[in-house]
């Protein structure tokens, strides 16, 4: 049986991807950051406990550029999650499912998300 002729189907890279499509992987990919971000938080316990020095260590390394771009992404995912899972919660509730209302509030939180993470990186300084 041959397949030539026949209408193949598009794949993803030839549709634009809507916004809420783009939230539906950003909330998924956020919930794994964050489980590393956990694992990340108890080293720095750990490293607390265990002494002066190690705690010295451990907050030399996270100074680091590298270091200080995994705590902002961190909070990000963070804020993203937390605006994210709110807008679920008023979806369970039966709101919001038009196109519209979707979208809005997509965008909604991605901004909150955004200027929550920049205000709180602000205050940190």
């Amino acid at each position: 049986m041959s397949n030539t002729g026949r209408p193949l189907s598009p794949h993803l890279s030839i549709y634009r991807w809507p916004i809420t499509m783009v939230l539906s992987i950003l909330h998924r990919v956020t919930g794994v950051a964050m489980s590393i971000g956990l694992v990340v938080l108890a080293a720095w316990l750990m490293q607390a406990a265990a002494g002066p020095e190690a705690y010295l260590r451990f907050t030399s390394t996270m100074s680091t550029f590298f270091g200080k771009l995994l705590l902002a992404g961190w909070s990000f995912a963070f804020f993203f999650h937390a605006a994210n899972g709110v807008r679920h919660l008023a979806w369970d509730t039966g709101r919001g499912f038009d196109k519209r209302h979707a979208d809005r509030s997509a965008w909604i939180v991605v901004g909150f998300a955004a200027l929550a993470t920049a205000a709180f990186w602000w205050a940190a300084t």
